[in-house]
């Protein structure tokens, strides 16, 4: 518990999920950064535009914070490394 409390002091806003929120289940990286993500439907989304979508409670299990005046989305822990954001498999950008 007090590992989930300190990692969510980290985060900015830790949204509401809606009842049909998608998850991330892969991430879109060009050379190794993160530029997008998969999302539980298959699409991908870019960066900022699923940051856009976890604020509007479109996308579940994750929070905003920021670097800089970057904000990016974190996991938010649940016990479970299985679905970090880092433990992630890439996938390739659909074009």
């Amino acid at each position: 518990m007090k590992e989930y409390n300190l990692v969510k002091n980290t985060l900015d806003q830790i949204p509401n999920p809606n009842a049909n929120a998608k998850r991330i289940v892969g991430l879109v990286k060009e050379g190794g950064r993160i530029t997008g993500y998969q999302l539980s439907d298959n699409s991908i989304v870019e960066k900022q535009q699923a940051v856009d979508m976890a604020k509007q409670g479109q996308i579940a299990g994750v929070g905003i914070a920021h670097r800089g005046d970057t904000e990016y989305l974190k996991s938010i822990p649940d016990g479970s490394e299985n679905n970090n954001l880092g433990n992630l498999p890439s996938v390739s950008p659909q074009t």
